[in-house]
């Protein structure tokens, strides 16, 4: 857990740096929870919606109402930031009937051999790029914050 708040600070104080000559994008609590919000009345099992994008990375939004594909990104890692709910994310392994969505994203329907572990709210995750991942939603809805970092 440590290393993961030495990446997330590391992440940050470099995004800080990169942007010090920019406006800040701040999210207060009552915007994300408007954003889960507007997420759920899509009828959707999963719905996202992009904040904003910068030179090697961008974040968005994303609500969970079930499970979904497990996902390979080749080139770009994964930050979540779990702001309501709870659910178990599967990591590494392999994934199950793989095939290509579009450039440098695989898509599956499970991962065979990985390790499980437990989201809960306020819980963060780093997903390097190239690592198996699929979130098990238990009870919905999961509600989540990704910073997604490009050229990895």
């Amino acid at each position: 857990m440590k290393i993961v708040g030495c990446i997330l600070t590391l992440f940050v104080t470099a995004t800080a740096l990169m942007a010090a000559d920019r406006d800040v994008d701040i999210y207060t609590v009552k915007d994300l929870q408007v954003l889960s919000q507007a997420l759920a009345k899509t009828g959707k099992p999963f719905a996202s919606r992009d904040l904003a994008r910068y030179t090697n990375h961008y974040t968005m939004m994303a609500m969970r109402e079930s499970t979904g594909s497990s996902e390979v990104h080749e080139h770009e890692a994964d930050v979540f930031v779990v702001e309501s709910g709870s659910a178990t994310i599967v990591t590494g392994g392999k994934v199950v009937n793989p095939h290509t969505q579009k450039e440098g994203e695989i898509r599956g329907t499970s991962i065979s051999g990985g390790q499980r572990h437990r989201l809960e709210t306020g819980d963060i995750i780093h997903i390097p790029a190239g690592v198996p991942h699929q979130l098990l939603i238990e009870k919905a809805p999961f509600d989540y914050f990704v910073i997604k970092v490009a050229g990895q």
